[in-house]
């Protein structure tokens, strides 16, 4: 069963204020949950079906919540409700060395599917430090939370002034620019920072400034009419080259 106060504190944290306010954040799913359990994340508060209950073992049992499914209708901020719901401690975030190996930093990404799977391609390419502009969507987002799959437990991700970041680095500082040199055919460092711009206005003037390298991937098309890629496809294309770069 789920009380007033569960289910008002639940909704209210689908606001980025109040999950700061509280520091819990939710996730949907057994996988998912599954992920964030196996990271020894806090557990606060469990929802399930009963006939999923027998999953959590382990789980102390007065966190867990047997509940119906008209009860998780109520609660999922997704199209169809999954098995469980789950309200997790948000973790601290570990301060990253500026000058170690190869990193990815966000210049104001918006959308939380973007977030998502660039989270996911972290996890996918070894990339362990994720630097996200204050202005990025919040990866405790419900959006962002399922569309890591899990993956945001094994990314650490640092919310900073970018521009103060990239001052300390020594490392080179690759930016993605229509004018850039072809990823293809350009010599890249095995370690750096990469930066990704905002969907709509790419790199910031103040980040730009920063760079020591423009890198953009080539149209192929016959018209070269597309304009853009879209950032999470960018991302993907760029750290697969910077990879198999290394091991050339």
């Amino acid at each position: 069963m789920v009380t007033k106060n569960q289910k008002k504190l639940i909704r209210g944290l689908k606001l980025k204020k109040n999950r700061k306010t509280h520091g819990l954040f939710v996730a949907e799913g057994l996988k998912v949950i599954n992920e964030f359990l196996e990271a020894s994340l806090q557990l606060k508060h469990l929802f399930v079906l009963n006939e999923f209950c027998h999953l959590y073992p382990s789980v102390n049992q007065d966190l867990i919540n047997i509940i119906s499914e008209s009860d998780l209708k109520q609660l999922t901020f997704l199209t169809t409700p999954q098995k469980a719901f789950a309200v997790f401690k948000i973790p601290n975030s570990k301060i990253p060395n500026p000058n170690s190996g190869l990193q990815l930093a966000l210049d104001d990404v918006n959308d939380p599917g973007n977030l998502g799977t660039i989270i996911r391609l972290c996890d996918w390419f070894g990339i362990e430090q994720l630097i996200c502009s204050q202005n990025t969507v919040d990866c405790f987002n419900p959006k962002v939370v399922q569309a890591t799959m899990g993956s945001l437990t094994r990314v650490n991700i640092l919310y900073t002034k970018l521009e103060d970041y990239l001052k300390q680095s020594s490392l080179p500082i690759l930016g993605t620019f229509m004018e850039g040199e072809n990823i293809y055919k350009t010599t890249t460092p095995k370690k750096g920072i990469l930066i990704m711009g905002n969907e709509a206005n790419g790199i910031s003037p103040e980040i730009k400034k920063l760079t020591t390298q423009k890198i953009s991937i080539p149209r192929f098309g016959i018209t070269q009419k597309t304009e853009s890629l879209n950032v999470a496809t960018a991302t993907a294309i760029i750290l697969s080259e910077l990879k198999s770069a290394t091991l050339r």
